[in-house]
């Protein structure tokens, strides 16, 4: 599931966390890296079993209902629409979803106020209220009201995030990588699965010759990074004019050094693709001129080493 992009961001933090402190040693590093990368899946269950979660909290006020003193007809014959959806049906089956809720704890009992809440404001949007009023039913409709369900009143939501960061610290800056993923699986059920359907890895295999290429994609890009340190520290302040390294901001310094690293030690990478990817990082993660800045010494080292050979492409398309 986790794109080059998404390694990218996680070798990113990886490395501002290491050069913010000298007292990271670098095999710790590379461990912590690879437990935050890999409790991004933890984060996407929690987020699941929380729509899951959800329609719980619905039957049981559907339940409450038929014992009010004076109930309406609304109260004693209630739709059952949204509590026997048919996608949360299919999630709740999954013999995998289930081994991996019970592996990481997953436990919502102490925060009813909070599934209150946003199960009221599910309730007044106009989305669900259409879905509610329609009489008929569909796999793929029931899929696309969990999926507006989750994009507006679960993914980005403040006191859900809040939650998580208390939860575990490894997921503070993960939702943005975790949201979309959620996503992607909710999208991968199918009417057709039975419940013994594996769930997507958290490391895309497809099309890899090695099943655990991106992982060591991620390993190696932080720890090359680490390693050629200080000789990319004295090639970037040989190019940025006028700016000596202490200077240029932090982030741009790791993202130049991580750039550089790809063009120098992965062979199979289009010098474009690296290029554009950190200049697109830069643009979420550091200043607004970084862009520019980024741009601009990237044009300038990519020429010359080419022309010294310190940039190598190997493979069909990439042999310049």
């Amino acid at each position: 599931m986790l794109s080059r992009r998404h390694l990218r961001i996680k070798a990113l933090q990886a490395l501002y966390g290491y050069f913010s402190s000298n007292s990271v040693a670098l095999a710790i590093g590379e461990k912590n890296l690879l437990r935050s990368t890999e409790r991004i899946y933890e984060l996407i269950i929690w987020q699941i079993s929380f729509l899951l979660q959800i329609t719980k909290f619905a039957e049981k006020r559907l339940e409450a209902n038929k014992k009010k003193f004076y109930p309406t007809e609304d109260d004693l014959n209630p739709s059952s629409k949204f509590i026997d959806n048919l996608l949360i049906y299919k999630i709740r089956q999954n013999k995998d979803y289930l081994r991996k809720l019970n592996a990481y704890k997953t436990d919502w009992s102490l925060e009813e106020n909070l599934i209150r809440k946003v199960y009221k404001e599910i309730r007044e949007c106009e989305d669900f209220k259409k879905y509610m009023a329609n009489p008929n039913r569909s796999f793929n409709e029931d899929k696309e009201i969990i999926i507006t369900i989750f994009k507006n009143h679960v993914a980005y939501k403040d006191s859900i995030d809040y939650f998580y960061e208390e939860k575990n610290i490894y997921w503070a800056n993960d939702s943005e990588i975790a949201n979309p993923l959620v996503i992607k699986i909710l999208k991968w059920f199918s009417n057709n699965d039975d419940e013994f359907r594996l769930m997507p890895t958290l490391y895309n295999i497809e099309g890899k010759e090695e099943p655990d290429e991106d992982k060591k994609f991620l390993v190696n890009l932080y720890h090359k990074t680490i390693l050629k340190s200080k000789e990319f520290e004295d090639i970037i302040e040989n190019r940025a004019k006028n700016w000596e390294i202490n200077r240029i901001a932090t982030m741009d310094v790791i993202l130049l050094k991580m750039a550089l690293t790809e063009l120098t030690d992965f062979p199979s990478i289009p010098v474009k693709v690296t290029m554009n990817e950190y200049i697109e990082l830069s643009k979420y993660y550091s200043t607004p001129k970084s862009r520019v800045f980024i741009n601009g010494i990237l044009d300038k080292l990519i020429l010359e080493m080419k022309k010294d050979k310190s940039i190598v492409k190997k493979g069909r398309g990439l042999i310049e």
